[in-house]
This record gives C-alpha cells, sequence and structure tokens, in this order.
C-alpha cells in the first residue's frame, strides 16, 4: 500500500470532493461511499482514506472561507505541500486564479502548535510576489440597493456599523450569502449588508452555515 500521495491521486480526490460539492450545493442527491470506492478501485488506496483525504480538502476549503461538504468536517493533518497542492488544482478546476492562503496558514498553525518559541525576528523589508487573481464583476446598483436598505445597520447582527468613512457613511460590507464562485446571484436576494466582524463570521466561523439559514428566515428578500 502506497503512503506518499500521487499528484494524480490528488487530482482525482479534489475532482470528485468538487463534483460533490456541487451536488450538496445544487441539492442533488449522491453517495459518499460511491465515490470513494470509485477512487479506490482506481488507485491502490483504501476507500477509507479517501475519506479521509475528503476531510483534508474540506480543511483547505474551510482557510479559503468557502463551506464544505457536509458529513465531512475539516482534518487539519495535512502538510504545508499538499495543503498547496489542494488548493492549486481547486483553483485551476474553477478557472480561476486566486492568491494562495492554504499552505501559509497550515504553516502558522504548525508553529503554533511548537513550544517555548522565540520572538521572531521578521522581515525588515519583507519581499513582494506578483499575484494575479480572478474577481467577478459585480452590480453597482447592486451594491447600492443593498447598503441602503440596510440604512447602516448590520443585517445579520442588528448592530450598528462600527464606524464611519471618512467620506461620512456607515462602514458596512456587501456579502452573497450563495458565493458567486459557487454559482451564487449577484442579485438583492442573494446579497446583504453586514458589519466586518458578520462577514469574517460567515465566511470563516464555526457555526456559518447555521447562520447564513438564519438570514433566510431573517430577511424575505432573500432566495436560497
Amino acid at each position: 500500500m502506497p503512503t506518499k500521495w500521487t499528484q494524480g491521486e490528488l487530482e482525482a480526490s479534489v475532482a470528485a470532493y468538487m463534483e460533490m460539492r456541487r451536488n450538496e450545493l445544487n441539492g442533488v442527491e449522491y453517495s459518499k461511499q460511491a465515490y470513494y470506492r470509485d477512487l479506490s478501485n482506481r488507485f491502490d488506496r483504501s476507500a477509507k482514506a479517501f475519506e479521509y483525504r475528503m476531510q483534508n480538502i474540506s480543511y483547505v476549503f474551510s482557510i479559503m472561507g468557502r463551506r464544505w461538504i457536509n458529513g465531512l468536517p475539516p482534518a487539519k493533518n495535512v502538510g504545508i505541500n499538499v495543503a498547496r497542492d489542494i488548493e492549486n488544482i481547486i483553483n485551476r478546476l474553477e478557472k480561476r486564479r486566486d492568491a494562495p492562503v492554504a499552505s501559509f496558514e497550515v504553516e502558522v498553525a504548525n508553529i503554533r502548535k511548537k513550544k517555548d518559541r522565540l520572538p521572531p525576528r521578521g522581515n525588515e523589508k519583507p519581499s513582494a510576489i506578483d499575484v494575479t487573481t480572478t474577481r467577478f464583476m459585480r452590480s453597482a446598483e447592486v451594491v447600492a440597493w443593498v447598503l441602503d436598505l440596510a440604512n447602516g445597520t448590520c443585517e445579520c447582527c442588528g448592530k450598528q456599523a462600527p464606524f464611519m468613512r471618512d467620506h461620512g457613511t456607515p462602514f458596512l460590507e456587501v456579502h452573497h450569502l450563495k458565493r458567486l464562485a459557487d454559482g451564487g446571484s449577484d442579485t438583492i436576494s442573494n446579497a446583504i449588508a453586514i458589519c466586518p466582524n458578520c462577514h469574517r463570521e460567515l465566511h470563516y466561523g464555526a457555526d456559518k452555515d447555521q447562520r447564513r439559514l438564519v438570514m433566510y428566515d431573517l430577511l424575505e428578500r432573500l432566495v436560497e
């Protein structure tokens, strides 16, 4: 039985994960076990090994601030290089060029596990890299409409915007409940105006899926 995962195994695993994820997002029934068995038949690994790998992929999705598959909670036992490869495969399959985040976050997590660390020296002159990212063209009219509806109050927590912009308007951020990258629409039925804290929680919070569902009950204009 092989130990080190090949690039082919990783690519097949990520492709299968993303297909399952699309099915889940679109309400299509599917069998996780069928995917694991198919991968096991194609490669010299057990179905259980692929299930564990899927949880690593969930971890990378969580680092990216994106929804992971129900029943496949993120497993953090993934190396820096594998995390980088998984993220690269995700972006390639989605034809996106997002700035990489997974390997850096895994490295930070690994460092934080170490005891008796000395204060780091850091870099007096940090190096720079050129990064090309993919962004969706958003409607300014939708953003303006949603901000006007919110009128300076976070539509998630109900609190006032945390501060005023220097030009005198309340600072709220427009968030798409179903991400544009996941096929969500850029419409007022999929967008909410929220404070930065709620925005981060809806991307990275442990209960982000529950918070997301609450929003559909809270605001009549939203359509799941």
